[in-house]
């Protein structure tokens, strides 16, 4: 049993169909929904998101990406003994995206399943597979975010359509003898599930409830910049460390606003802010793992920087994974 576990590869997917936010304004307008490319990016950093085609599911782009994550760490689909998936979006009811994507892969036996904590699902996936590695119940894991938000949008509310996007990312954690993830910590407070939530269920063959999106913006700002912060310093305190050991603040793409208050409470300078929610909007789970990507293959991340992962989502759920890659 190692006593450690660690990133040895990442991955990332997004759908072909990039929608700038001229193209998305467009759009909207033929619906009678006003906008404008300075209206979103003032208030987001957003400028353009990917939306997967009608026919394409979660397990679709999570594939694509898991294919990546273990061809960057050199396994193949017979080494993958547990696969977790972070998603709010599932291709149906039941059974998980993990089992569906788990097939896809040509992998089978070895224990597959959802997590769902919206925003914060990539931080609780990689928290569970940390956990099963430790305890010597997995060695090498497949973790990985995936969403298809397009379909849960209200394009009639400007305030929450113009903000999500489609898109995977995913990575392959291993046993290891040197250390990889230091410290974790989750959370949640269930008595705020109204302020961002899709009020909706599946009921006798009918959507019971309102199958769309609901947010209350200014809550979920408030609310995030507050628990980023003390997540970040709760995680740093278990592994011993301070702010000045982060190398990259990894959060989750959901604003940059919220994003840069997290970076200034935390002392650190903008340009160790890993931002991709420009080009991407916010794919819930599925946005830390695809930055992370991006910043590793980009070359502007490297092996054995130390890393602070961070999300915060509907739950009201949030966490923070702090790591050497």
């Amino acid at each position: 049993m190692s006593p450690y576990s660690r990133i040895t590869g990442t991955g990332s997917y997004l759908p072909p169909r990039r929608l700038s936010n001229a193209e998305l304004t467009a759009e909207l307008a033929t619906q009678g929904v006003e906008t404008s490319d300075e209206w979103i990016v003032e208030r987001t950093g957003i400028r353009a998101r990917h939306f997967a085609a009608p026919e394409v599911c979660s397990s679709d782009l999570g594939v694509e990406a898991a294919k990546k994550a273990m061809q960057a760490a050199g396994v193949q689909p017979a080494d993958i003994d547990l696969i977790i998936v972070a998603t709010s979006t599932p291709d149906m009811v039941f059974p998980s995206v993990a089992c569906i994507l788990q097939n896809k892969l040509g992998i089978a036996g070895c224990p597959a399943f959802d997590v769902q904590a919206v925003c914060s699902g990539f931080v609780y996936a990689l928290t569970v597979a940390d956990a099963m590695i430790k305890t010597g119940s997995a060695r090498k894991a497949l973790v990985i975010g995936t969403e298809v938000f397009s379909r849960i949008l209200d394009f009639s509310d400007r305030t929450t359509c113009v903000l999500f996007g489609d898109g995977a990312g995913a990575v392959v954690l291993e046993a290891s003898e040197t250390p990889g993830i230091l410290a974790t910590d989750l959370h949640a407070d269930g008595k705020h599930v109204g302020i961002l939530c899709v009020p909706g269920t599946v009921s006798g063959g009918k959507v019971l409830g309102d199958p769309l999106l609901k947010m209350d913006g200014q809550a979920v700002f408030k609310l995030a910049v507050g628990v980023l912060e003390d997540a970040a310093r709760a995680t740093l305190a278990k592994a011993g460390l301070q702010d000045t050991d982060i190398d990259w603040l990894i959060p989750h793409q959901a604003n940059i606003r919220i994003m840069q208050s997290t970076a200034k409470k935390l002392k650190m300078p903008m340009e160790k802010l890993i931002v991709t929610v420009d080009q991407h909007g916010n794919t819930s789970a599925a946005s830390i793992p695809l930055a992370l990507d991006v910043a590793v293959r980009s070359g502007k991340i490297k092996k054995g920087e130390t890393l602070m992962l961070e999300g915060v989502g509907g739950g009201f759920t949030w966490g923070a994974v702090l790591l050497n890659l």
